[in-house]
C-alpha cells in the first residue's frame, strides 16, 4: 500500500525550509499515531513514530560563512597586509578593497615589530608599506587592479556571500585645522 503525502504537508515543509534558510533552525520529522508524516519547528510527540531531527541553517547575520573558493584559497594563499602607523589612504583602501571582497588576512606593522620588519626585508628589500602578500606573490604598494589581479590568481571569490559581515566603512580623514583670519597679514613678504 502506498502512502500519498497531502499537499498542504508538502507546502508546510516548504515553508519550514524557507524559513531556515533565513535563520538556523531545528526541524523535526515524524510519523503520527494516523501513519501520516508531520514536519514541525517543535519537538514530536511521545507517541510519534520514527521521528528525525535536522539543522537547518544559514544566511543569517551571525552565520560568518566564507564562499567555499575563498575558502580554499585561504588555505592555498593566506593574505598578509604590511602596514604602518602613517600609511594614511593607501592602505585603508587597501583594507576596503579586502573586507568589501570579504578576504581572511592578518596585518602586520613593521614599525612596531621587528620580527614583521625582517619579514618585510626579506620579502621586499625594504621597510616599504603598504605590501601585499598573498601566498608567495608578493605585490607592493597599493593599486587596485594589481591587488584585484593577486587575488583572483589565488582563486579568492570575488564578492562576500549574503551572510559576511559588512565591510567597515573607511575613515574618514580630519579636515584642515582652521587659519586665522590675521595670520596672513602678520607674515612678511
Amino acid at each position: 500500500m502506498k502512502h500519498r503525502i497531502p499537499v498542504h504537508i508538502i507546502c508546510a515543509a516548504a515553508a519550514l525550509a524557507a524559513a531556515a534558510a533565513h535563520a538556523q533552525s531545528t526541524v523535526y520529522r515524524w510519523v503520527d499515531k494516523d501513519g501520516k508524516v508531520q514536519f514541525s519547528d517543535s519537538p514530536p510527540p511521545a507517541d510519534a513514530k520514527s521521528s528525525t531531527a535536522k539543522r537547518m541553517g544559514g544566511g543569517g547575520e551571525d552565520a560568518g560563512q566564507v564562499p567555499f573558493a575563498t575558502q580554499i584559497a585561504a588555505r592555498r594563499h593566506p593574505v598578509v597586509m604590511y602596514v604602518s602607523d602613517d600609511c594614511g589612504d593607501y592602505c585603508a583602501q587597501g583594507r576596503a578593497l579586502l573586507s568589501k571582497r570579504g578576504i581572511p588576512f592578518s596585518e602586520k606593522n613593521p614599525q612596531r615589530n621587528p620580527a614583521d620588519a625582517d619579514a618585510l626585508k626579506a620579502a621586499i628589500g625594504a621597510l616599504e608599506v603598504p605590501v601585499l602578500m598573498v601566498g608567495a606573490n608578493v605585490v607592493k604598494g597599493y593599486g587596485e587592479e594589481s591587488w584585484q589581479a593577486a587575488l583572483d590568481q589565488a582563486g579568492y571569490a570575488r564578492t562576500r556571500l549574503p551572510g559576511q559581515a559588512a565591510p567597515p566603512a573607511p575613515p574618514v580623514p580630519a579636515p584642515p585645522a582652521p587659519r586665522p583670519a590675521d595670520a596672513d597679514a602678520e607674515q612678511p613678504k
